[in-house]
């Protein structure tokens, strides 16, 4: 179980988010972003040492899934994954990465699908998020994920020996999205749009090319 700790963080992940957004090849706002930290849900970590967090972030109309996780020293061999590092007021220096590169949020998200783990709410510590919906109607485990890859819109994992299998992670949110037909799996969930009003969308998918 994360236990969440309501303290500082400089810079903040909005900040940190605020500078590397614009790198990324499926966002597609202006260079200087008016980011909103919007919604989004927790996965715990097993061995209780990786934060893991989806978050979701506006701008203006536009909501982004961003996928972090927290750890309290670099990730060997993910320089390139590296969002930033923060000053926490407990936990001292935290290393924030993409998520998609990180393989304890990638297996908590298989997991999640699956319905081996529970979506937690983002502020609250051991609540689950009650507006964080899975299915999965694979007969088995997944068997793992291949190298994540970005495209205008997701960040899509090959699934090794799946027969064309994929997880697609939906970085461009559309309000009012669901799973295709024939999916495998799928993950939704919900943020405050600007004007105060509640959007859902299709988060991820488990399914075919």
């Amino acid at each position: 179980m994360a236990l969440i700790h309501h303290t500082t963080l400089t810079p903040t992940k909005v900040e940190l988010l605020t500078g590397w957004l614009p790198t990324r090849p499926w966002y597609h706002g202006p260079a200087a972003p008016a980011l909103t930290k919007a919604g989004g849900f927790r996965l715990d970590d097993p061995a209780g040492d990786v934060g893991i967090e989806f978050m979701v972030v506006t701008d203006g109309s536009a909501a982004y899934l961003v996928p972090l996780t927290y750890r309290g020293a670099p990730l060997p061999g993910a320089d390139h994954a590296l969002v930033g590092t923060m000053e926490h007021g407990v936990l001292g220096t935290r290393w924030a990465y993409d998520g998609c590169h990180d393989p304890v949020l990638t297996a908590g998200l298989l997991a999640l699908i699956e319905g081996r783990a529970e979506a937690q709410a983002q502020s609250i510590t051991d609540t689950p998020d009650r507006e964080v919906a899975r299915s999965y109607a694979g007969a088995g485990p997944v068997p793992g994920l291949g190298a994540p890859a970005d495209t205008d819109r997701s960040t899509e994992f090959a699934v090794p020996g799946g027969d064309g299998l994929v997880l697609r992670l939906r970085r461009v949110l559309t309000a009012g999205s669901t799973a295709p037909d024939g999916a495998l799996g799928h993950v939704t969930g919900a943020w405050e749009q600007p004007d105060g009003t509640r959007a859902r969308a299709l988060f991820a998918t488990l399914e075919r090319r």
